[in-house]
């Protein structure tokens, strides 16, 4: 899939984000060890119906893989994500 989004991590808010159009659509996580807890997704109702999260789960999940972490879905939206992607399940 192409990435037609850009991922950029903002640290200082521990969050991966998304900016599209006027709006940020965001992934929070919180960093332990060598885990990463990915808390919260948000897509601003706007950029809705999309496949903006999916984009933005992908694209995160890729970038935890290439750090050699180990992923723990807190998030009901990546929890989902990840097992409708089974190829993601090596990193729980």
């Amino acid at each position: 899939m192409e990435n037609k989004y850009e991922l950029i991590e903002n640290a200082p808010a521990r969050r991966f984000e998304m900016h599209i159009e006027d709006r940020v659509a965001y992934i929070e996580y919180s960093l332990k060890v060598d885990k990463i807890y990915l808390t919260h997704t948000i897509v601003p109702e706007e950029l809705g119906g999309r496949g903006i999260g999916s984009a933005l789960v992908s694209q995160t999940l890729e970038l935890i893989e290439k750090r050699g972490l180990k992923v723990v879905p807190v998030c009901s939206f990546v929890e989902a994500y990840i097992g409708r992607h089974p190829q993601w399940k090596s990193l729980l």
